[in-house]
């Protein structure tokens, strides 16, 4: 087992296809085949499974990526010690749904590990998403919450693909409305108060179910629905047609601007922010410091 075959493995799992891994890994098909099925010979595992449709990851694959990623990275950091003129490529994803304090938790791990070359990808993307990418090992973490409506379901999902959730603080659910949205005043506000204005929410493609949404309180029926998919489209359609999304009350105005503003909901219920690892997954130097800083983010870390 070598290095290569390591970063071979790697650059085939993050991009799902074997031709293009080779395109980018600047060799011949042939030859990244080739060591790969060396490895998994060496290893007596089998790391993709190939078909027609791609390049997929066996359970067991999952495992040695993990530990393969741990590896590179000490090798890294071996090279960043010792060989002179030598610049380190950090490599880091994570995978959360639209919070801006998981945006700045991220941006808090590049700050501390300053390097000319890295490769960091943050996905903010659909709860489904998360959750394959931390299972398949695209990510190190994935941040998404829980609720007593969608606990049972998803614990399930996180037990089917060796996930475990780590509980960073519990919240009651709130809104994020525009500071000149004319309930603005209030210091409380019920679904009946917001029964007028568009309701905002983010769309989860195929898996559109309530289990899946990034709302607590999307089962409710209103008059007015707005899907999007991104955060920043949200936060214009909150600002321009004095809209709603329903969250966890926790914002960082740095990144969100001074515009949107959190206001308690009146009801019943609560959010578990927390975060997704495969379990076992060997944790990198920068996985370690994004969950301090996601502690420090939510104001758990004080608990």
């Amino acid at each position: 087992m070598t290095l290569k075959q390591l970063i071979y493995v790697l650059k085939v799992a993050e991009v799902g296809n074997m031709t293009e891994a080779a395109s980018r890994l600047f060799i011949a098909q042939p030859s990244l085949t080739h060591a790969i099925s060396e490895l998994e010979k060496e290893l007596g595992i089998t790391i993709f499974i190939r078909t027609n449709r791609g390049i997929t990851t066996t359970r067991e694959g999952d495992e040695f990526l993990g530990y393969a990623r741990n590896v590179i990275e000490q090798a890294d950091l071996l090279e960043e010690r010792y060989k002179r003129g030598h610049k380190g490529n950090p490599r880091f994803a994570v995978s959360c749904q639209h919070y801006s304090f998981a945006v700045s938790a991220f941006v808090e791990v590049i700050n501390l590990f300053p390097a000319e070359e890295y490769d960091f990808i943050l996905r903010e993307t659909e709860t489904y998403e998360i959750i394959e990418d931390v299972s398949h090992l695209r990510s190190e973490v994935g941040v998404l919450y829980l609720s007593p409506h969608n606990q049972t379901v998803l614990e399930k999902v996180f037990r089917k693909n060796d996930l475990v959730f780590t509980e960073l603080l519990r919240v009651a659910p709130h809104i994020f409305i525009s500071n000149a949205h004319p309930l603005s005043d209030r210091e409380t506000l019920s679904l009946e108060d917001l029964e007028p204005y568009p309701y905002l929410s983010y769309e989860q493609g195929s898996n559109n179910s309530f289990y899946f949404s990034e709302e607590p309180l999307n089962a409710l029926e209103c008059r007015k629905n707005i899907k999007v998919r991104d955060r920043a489209t949200l936060f214009n359609l909150a600002v321009g047609l004095n809209g709603y999304t329903v969250s966890s009350g926790i914002i960082d105005s740095s990144l969100s601007g001074p515009n949107i503003i959190s206001k308690p909901l009146d009801t019943d219920g609560e959010m578990r922010i927390g975060y997704i690892r495969k379990k076992n997954a060997p944790t990198t130097r920068y996985c370690s410091a994004y969950i301090n800083f996601l502690k420090d983010k939510t104001g758990a870390s004080q608990l």
